[in-house]
């Protein structure tokens, strides 16, 4: 039996990704006709289209960390964007909806509500966002990526999130001294991140360890420099193509907290240092770490409390205890789903089927 399925959201990589991936299982399992609903001014006008998937945009914009008016423009056009839902869903007739949340989900998911048609929510976040959270128990069903996410929703089931089948495929790393770290602070790089690399600069040479550093574009010439200057053979790249890769060279990993991030981290088994962006919406990154740290997969350092002499201690502490790295690698692996978006796909063909 055909299927045809609406995914509604985007933003950053942290919404598209894990949307993509769902995508090409409907696709390629269930032979899905498909179609994405974003906006302008995220992501997915560059990932949806080039994946090969048919793309429509309505208008909304913020609703977090923005000015009052800011926030009051963008609710009065939520009626407006939803009245653009329905009419792409008249025209294009989906059997699900999939909101994976940002700034086109609310929209869309309140006109597959309001019509009457099958609607999935798949949140990756520990604390729902508000796309998701304004939905949440008016759903058919949820896929969450954490067991105490489920009590948001209707009908929810922990799925993980989805993430490149390459990382569950990474070999279990034998820690040889000094060690390897890999830092990165999502594709935009992390300017805080990267300074305080370069402050602790000491550290690293007196550890002797390697670092591989990804540091984002508008970085890269003051970091690589400045590691120069201070004659520290550090691998430093605006961009890592081959994560996957990256991470099977590295014992320890220092990140951001997102969604995409956590999940790849427990795919690959890696034991992380996470520093939560802090103005992330609904300080879900936060969370995110928090919830790791908890399980005994990664240690948390705040923003706030970031410095040369806390990471560098971190890293040495860690380094130098290949039994906590291994336990943390356990821990991490637990928390994986490799089955993520096959779940995901087998929900949403179920609900249409229904």
């Amino acid at each position: 039996m055909s299927l045809r399925a609406a995914i509604v959201g985007g933003g950053t990589g942290g919404h598209v990704i894990p949307a993509l991936a769902i995508a090409r299982e409907l696709r390629d399992r269930y032979s899905a006709e498909l179609i994405f609903i974003g906006t302008s001014r995220g992501i997915e006008t560059r990932l949806v289209p080039q994946a090969g998937f048919s793309l429509r945009l309505v208008e909304i914009g913020q609703l977090k960390n923005v000015s009052v008016i800011r926030r009051v423009r963008t609710i009065s056009n939520i009626p407006r964007a939803v009245f653009a839902c329905r009419k792409i869903f008249s025209e294009f007739q989906p059997q699900v909806v999939i909101g994976v949340g940002g700034y086109a989900s609310g929209p869309g998911m309140l006109a597959a509500i309001l019509m009457r048609i099958p609607t999935l929510a798949f949140e990756p976040n520990l604390v729902p966002g508000f796309a998701n959270r304004m939905v949440a128990r008016y759903v058919s069903a949820a896929a969450v990526h954490f067991e105490e996410s489920r009590r948001y929703f209707r009908n929810p089931r922990v799925t993980g999130v989805p993430v490149r089948q390459e990382f569950f495929s990474i070999p279990q790393r034998r820690f040889s001294p000094p060690g390897s770290v890999l830092v990165f602070g999502g594709s935009q790089g992390a300017r805080v991140l990267n300074q305080t690399m370069i402050d602790a600069i000491p550290k690293w040479k007196e550890l002797g360890i390697n670092v591989r550093h990804q540091t984002g574009e508008r970085d890269f010439e003051r970091i690589d420099a400045a590691y120069r200057q201070a004659n520290f053979p550090a691998q430093v790249s605006k961009f890592i193509d081959d994560m996957p890769s990256a991470f099977a060279q590295a014992d320890l990993v220092v990140c951001r907290s997102g969604a995409s991030t956590v999940a790849e981290i427990t795919a690959a088994g890696k034991p992380a240092i996470f520093v939560p962006f802090p103005f992330a919406a609904d300080d879900h990154q936060l969370k995110n770490a928090e919830a790791l740290e908890k399980a005994g997969a990664g240690r948390l350092i705040r923003e706030s409390d970031l410095t040369a002499e806390r990471l560098g201690q971190t890293v040495g502490e860690l380094l130098d205890n290949s039994a906590e790295l291994a336990n943390m690698s356990a821990n991490a692996h637990r928390l994986s789903h490799p089955s993520a978006a096959k779940e995901i796909a087998e929900m949403a063909t179920n609900l249409a089927h229904r």
